[in-house]
């Protein structure tokens, strides 16, 4: 324990944000791309599923954030079903009960921070459910749409780049509320707002999305939390973003959801898999 208290304090004196910039120059250049191969090995991951053959890739962040062949993530089309949004690991689900959500045992930390202090839109999901997913070095880094639904709003909170891995989640009070967020707020008929924050960390280069040009880990970040002027509407299953490395996807949802039962902490997720519903909560 007091091994873990003594790494917390040096990550905390770290220049997160500059260092984690400075890796996403590294693995942008070109000659990143002779570390691939030693990626794939290291995390054994599956090529199988990528789009193009790994030779093609001209850098290390270029696989990073590669996409799949067509049909390796199918989607869960139910119109009551709400699906993973991305490939990775359960950290954390339930109810959220008096604005509270749970990061680890015996941390927890509000809607509210996690959504910048923006009180209004924080009450929206008192009484609904969260969910965390946490995306590993070997996981697929694309974010896509839970549920099907108008983009009526976007906000970007600069802050801490705190490592997301259990050492960080069991160690830093409050990481997801202080490490940099990109949140877009979704209106879908059955389920209601849920918001997808998607939250940055340590040596994630950025995070992008492709409704606008807003991206994390800029110098001099401003909060920004405006409404979308022509809100796009997007199917279950499409692609809004991308991570530039691994890093964690938090769900808010107004509306209470009934989780499939053998969903769990722990639980390994896949894209487009259903997670839960909120048919029986109309």
């Amino acid at each position: 324990m007091r091994s873990k208290r003594v790494l917390h304090g040096l990550i905390s004196k770290m220049p997160q944000n500059v260092m984690s910039r400075q890796m996403g120059k590294v693995t942008s250049s070109r000659i990143s791309r002779l570390a691939i191969e030693t990626y794939i090995k290291h995390y054994k991951i599956d090529v199988s599923e990528i789009e193009k053959p790994v030779k093609e890739y001209g850098s290390l962040k270029e696989f990073f954030t590669r996409r799949l062949k067509p049909g390796k993530r199918p989607v869960d089309q139910a119109q009551e079903a709400i699906v993973s949004p991305v490939d990775g690991t359960v950290s954390q689900l339930g109810k959220i009960q008096q604005g509270t959500l749970i990061q680890a045992k015996g941390k927890t930390y509000t809607v509210s921070e996690l959504l910048a202090d923006d009180q209004q839109m924080a009450e929206k999901y008192f009484g609904g459910s969260f969910i965390t997913i946490y995306l590993s070095p070997r996981d697929y880094h694309r974010i896509h749409m839970p549920v099907a639904g108008t983009l009526y709003r976007y906000s970007y909170s600069p802050g801490k780049l705190y490592p997301v891995n259990s050492m960080g989640v069991e160690n830093v009070d409050s990481l997801f509320a202080r490490n940099e967020r990109l949140i877009t707020y979704v209106d879908n008929e059955i389920c209601g707002d849920v918001a997808v924050v998607k939250v940055g960390a340590l040596f994630v280069g950025s995070v992008k999305v492709n409704y606008n040009t807003t991206t994390t880990n800029v110098k001099r970040g401003k909060l920004i939390s405006e409404d979308i002027s022509q809100p796009p509407v997007y199917e279950k299953g499409a692609e809004i973003g991308w991570f530039e490395f691994g890093s964690t996807v938090i769900l808010l949802f107004e509306k209470e959801v009934t989780w499939v039962p053998e969903l769990q902490i722990g639980s390994t997720l896949r894209m487009g898999q259903r997670i839960g519903t909120t048919i029986n909560n109309e």
